[in-house]
């Protein structure tokens, strides 16, 4: 399973990259906002920043709701690097556009998906990821990590390329949870990411290790 850092911070992506896990980022208007970061150019360059850091896919999410306006924006941000994946609502508008991406070899991940019925539209039209919600369906009450295997089976019933990423993954459960049902791909914060590290077992275990070696290093009384 690939793990991408949900971001704009380019601190924490730099950081992920260094730890060595890192497949790719996603961001979207949101993000950008977080770090203060507004205006069509300063976006643009942003983008640029993120893409030197990252030599894998990074998403870069369109503004616009009405297929034209999606379109040019779309181009705009594939045009800046060649590992943009254009990141593009589950809307009528946001289909049409996805098929009209593909048939250009512009690669696109499908956002704000929330049902198997609109995975599975964005795979017909040629999404090259889809992008589930896992946290803001388990904030209502429904089960994310259901509809992620519910996805995963109908792509494998029918051989769709498209891949399941994971989105809105809150925790390390999260993660693993993923990872058995076999999605594609899992994206998150650092902070989620790097909680996998954490076990007391660990923790205490590597604490008696040097304190044996402490003892150990102690000179001999005569």
């Amino acid at each position: 399973m690939k793990f991408f850092i949900d971001t704009a911070n380019l601190a924490d992506i730099r950081e992920a990259q260094e730890m060595g896990i890192l497949d790719g980022v996603t961001t979207n208007p949101s993000l950008m906002a977080k770090e203060g970061i507004t205006g069509k150019d300063n976006v643009m360059r942003h983008y640029k920043q993120i893409c030197e850091i990252v030599k894998n896919d990074v998403s870069a999410e369109v503004i616009s709701v009405k297929f034209d306006e999606m379109i040019k924006e779309g181009e705009e941000l594939a045009e800046l690097d060649e590992n943009i994946v254009v990141k593009v609502p589950m809307t009528g508008d946001g289909v049409k556009a996805i098929k009209y991406f593909s048939e250009k070899g512009i690669r696109t991940n499908c956002t704000l998906v929330f049902s198997a019925g609109q995975a599975l539209l964005a795979a017909k039209a040629g999404a090259t990821y889809v992008s589930p919600f896992v946290g803001r369906l388990d904030d209502i009450s429904t089960d994310g990590m259901a509809l992620i295997e519910q996805i995963v089976t109908i792509y494998t019933n029918y051989g769709y390329t498209t891949e399941v990423l994971a989105a809105s993954v809150r925790h390390p459960m999260h993660i693993i949870q993923c990872a058995e049902i076999g999605a594609d791909v899992m994206t998150s914060p650092l902070s989620v990411i790097k909680a996998l590290l954490n076990h007391p077992l660990t923790d205490s275990g590597l604490a008696k290790f040097l304190a044996d070696h402490e003892k150990a290093a102690l000179p001999v009384k005569k």
